[in-house]
């Protein structure tokens, strides 16, 4: 369920641009992030109007907006939202707050509705936010002045995302380079199997770099290093294993261009992230390892095929969006995740098991088979990232040096974070 937990609004004292200043200059390059970045309800502050509330935001799957009135809530930090389905068939991102006093109106985490109703005194909008009831209320106002207060909604290929910017950054660009490599996986043609939320005890930022290494793989994810490479790397790669994942490289980007299956090289995929070129999105199609097909535990499939896929051996599709969701998906099913933040120590979380919209539970597909990879590794992360919580909690926390071979792209992470906490202090930005 979507977390009740609600940060107090308050002015923040990274306000001052001496405070902001002097956490910006404490980082050092190639280092973690000082303890305040992590603890800070200043930072948190700071956080949600610099990157949450600029940014694209990946919010849910086109199939669980089939319908029109069909509508799903999410809460990022204290602005509750609403996202639901035009009977034009466009998805609407709304605030989920009255114009009349200000109470949250759709009150459960999705459902269906022939207009939205405020609970409170029965103002009424319709599927895209206008007003068209208030009893009760004088002639003399009007009501096109009392809309839901909008955020801006794009979709592709199945995934919806929101802005909740008064001034979005374009979002033609993501389309334009995450369109050919979605489309394959049909996504629109997908429904939810199964989805587990969580609330993690540790800050949105630690969750994210927890998921951009598999330096801590070996040791932490067993079922996961059977079925992928990630875990070796440059220092620490044998001959035979850097000749095995190059061959494999190789057959499979073969194999894949054949069978007209795009890739990341073919879709000019720019280096990820880069806030300067406003680069927050990224995907790439990489092979598992012989004798896998798919992110299982014994690497066979769990469902049927999806999509436009004809044969099981697709190696896995990877998505990622900052500063919220990532997603793995293999021929027979893909596994969304998507971050929110609930405090500064607190993160809510949900992840998402997809498979074709005609599975059947109990005839095509099993939860039994279908959920222990990704939810076992999900769940190995989450306790990893509430250790670090603890730990960068103490007042003995030193920031340490990144791994240049397995952390590049933490720092990388951290570089477009700094980066758009700087910009946040330049008008107009």
């Amino acid at each position: 369920m979507t977390p009740s937990v609600i940060p107090s609004q308050r002015s923040t004292g990274l306000d001052s641009d001496p405070e902001l200043s002097r956490l910006l200059a404490s980082h050092h390059e190639g280092y973690a992030l000082t303890r305040e970045f992590y603890t800070s309800p200043d930072v948190y502050e700071r956080d949600l109007d610099a990157i949450w509330r600029q940014g694209w935001l990946f919010a849910a799957h086109s199939c669980e907006l089939p319908k029109p009135g069909d509508f799903v809530t999410l809460d990022v930090g204290p602005d509750p939202i609403v996202v639901i389905r035009a009977e034009d068939g466009t998805v609407h991102a709304l605030h989920n707050v009255c114009r009349h006093r200000g109470s949250v109106i759709c009150t459960e985490p999705c459902g269906h509705v022939a207009k939205l109703v405020c609970p409170y005194h029965q103002w009424a909008y319709g599927l895209d936010g206008r007003l068209v009831a208030w009893r009760g209320m004088q002639e003399s106002l009007r009501k096109d002045d009392f809309g839901l207060s909008r955020a801006a909604a794009c979709e592709v290929e199945g995934l919806v995302f929101i802005n909740l910017s008064p001034t979005p950054s374009p979002f033609e660009t993501a389309r334009d380079c995450l369109a050919p490599l979605l489309k394959p996986q049909g996504f629109r043609k997908a429904k939810i199997a199964k989805s587990v939320d969580y609330l993690v005890s540790a800050n949105w930022k630690l969750v994210w770099e927890n998921n951009r290494e598999c330096y801590h793989c070996n040791v932490n994810h067993p079922q996961y290093i059977k079925a992928n490479f990630d875990h070796y790397n440059q220092d620490d790669t044998s001959a035979r294993i850097r000749e095995e994942m190059l061959e494999a490289s190789q057959r499979t980007a073969e194999k894949w261009v054949a069978a007209g299956i795009p890739t990341h090289s073919q879709t000019g995929m720019t280096p990820f992230p880069d806030a300067e070129r406003g680069i927050w999105f990224s995907a790439n199609r990489t092979p598992l390892v012989d004798g896998w097909v798919t992110e299982s535990m014994d690497g066979r499939p769990v469902a049927p095929l999806m999509g436009d896929y004809k044969e099981v051996e697709v190696g896995t599709l990877r998505i990622r969006t900052l500063p919220n969701y990532w997603n793995h998906s293999s021929s027979d099913h893909g596994v969304s995740t998507r971050l929110l933040p609930v405090g500064p120590t607190e993160t809510a979380i949900r992840v998402w098991w997809l498979v074709d919209e005609n599975a059947v539970e109990g005839r095509d597909y099993t939860l039994a088979r279908l959920l222990p990879f990704w939810q076992l590794t999900s769940e190995q992360d989450w306790l990893i990232c509430e250790r670090q919580q603890k730990g960068v909690s103490s007042k003995a926390f030193r920031p340490g040096p990144y791994s240049t071979y397995k952390e590049y792209n933490v720092q990388g992470f951290i570089q477009w974070y700094l980066k758009n906490l700087d910009l946040s202090r330049v008008p107009g930005a």
